[in-house]
């Protein structure tokens, strides 16, 4: 991704390892928009830690980093004891984010792939697997990324008005993000924009994170308050809605962001197209429709306190889930890295995960 830093754009990553340090270094979100700053992350314990307290974000981001943690682990772990630490760690890297499907689809391939190799018990061949693997799934997600960017410019035409919630950009993946990679290419090919960017109460990802990226891109957008999308919508100012997923099912349901089908209801009143872009990555196939997602609850602070600052009467509690679920049938396509779908053709695609 574009980033300007002291009148210069460099490009970086969201997350990258350094296998000869055992690193993991990223861009510190919580940090964002005010500050830039990169951290770095020394052993599994860190990184689980960076994916809990929301230091890095965005399922595609998550799943990356939780496979850079599990080499992590194969590095640290003491070789007398290493089946057990590296099964403990996965279950810790697990227990972190209960919606985000890329996170067990990361872990679960690179064990897979550790045992199918016959070193489960053997610390320096899983460490060199579990290393070439992580970056490996990595790359295929910049690379997944950019073709969802590609199929998703070819819905985008010229003087458009996009609407997003939260933040499904690059911060939320390797690079080039799902939702917002179609707009950094139609961008590029010389398409004039315009970005409705919601607010995305209560962590504010869409005001801190997607508005600091395209402000890096210089995509004209402006930062709206979660309920004035349906006044711009009923006002004919949205031409169409593009949003991430952190997973989706075999049926085409979506769990993205709280909020997601709020705005998908109201693109399908106004009869305005509503896409989510979605990397194979994050589709379940084990799950047949979106009442079998586990939905993350989180802590009531986040509604109640604002920049440290209690904003609700002292008394008053929140119910504070993170996602919601968004039916098929409100979804007019799903852009993956190998085309444009219908949601009920997604089961289709098993056929084509790495």
């Amino acid at each position: 991704m574009k980033v300007k830093l002291n009148n210069k754009t460099e490009n970086y990553r969201t997350v990258w390892f350094e296998p000869d340090s055992g690193i993991i270094k990223m861009i510190h979100q919580n940090k964002l928009p005010h500050k830039f700053e990169i951290t770095e992350l020394k052993n599994h314990t860190e990184t689980a830690n960076a994916i809990k307290t929301i230091i890095v974000r965005g399922a595609p981001a998550i799943g990356v980093t939780a496979g850079f943690g599990i080499a992590q682990s194969c590095m640290e772990a003491p070789e007398t004891e290493f089946k057990k630490y590296l099964i403990d760690a996965a279950e810790l890297l697990k227990s972190t984010r209960p919606t985000a499907f890329d996170l067990f689809y990361v872990i679960d391939r690179l064990l897979n792939k550790i045992k199918d190799s016959n070193s489960i018990d053997n610390k320096v061949r899983a460490a060199e697997i579990a290393v070439s693997e992580s970056q490996k799934i990595a790359d295929e997600n910049a690379a997944a990324c950019k073709k969802i960017g590609e199929f998703g410019n070819e819905l985008i035409r010229n003087n458009d008005k996009i609407l997003t919630h939260c933040n499904a950009g690059a911060l939320g993946c390797v690079d080039w993000g799902t939702a917002l990679s179609p707009m950094r290419i139609a961008k590029y090919s010389g398409k004039e924009i315009f970005v409705f960017v919601d607010e995305t109460r209560p962590r504010f990802q869409g005001a801190k994170l997607t508005a600091w990226e395209l402000l890096n891109e210089e995509i004209d957008h402006r930062i709206i308050a979660d309920n004035a999308s349906g006044h711009f919508m009923q006002k004919g100012e949205v031409d169409l809605c593009i949003v991430g997923t952190d997973r989706t099912t075999a049926c085409g349901d979506v769990a993205n962001k709280i909020g997601t089908y709020e705005k998908a209801v109201l693109a399908y009143e106004n009869d305005i197209p509503f896409y989510v872009a979605a990397p194979l990555s994050t589709i379940d196939f084990n799950i047949q429709n979106g009442s079998e997602i586990p939905i993350e609850e989180r802590s009531e602070d986040e509604v109640l306190v604002v920049n440290g600052k209690r904003i609700a009467p002292v008394g008053s509690h929140a119910l504070n889930p993170a996602f919601d679920v968004t039916p098929a049938k409100y979804v007019t396509g799903i852009i993956t890295e190998v085309g444009v779908f219908k949601p009920g053709e997604i089961k289709n695609l098993k056929s084509a995960m790495p």
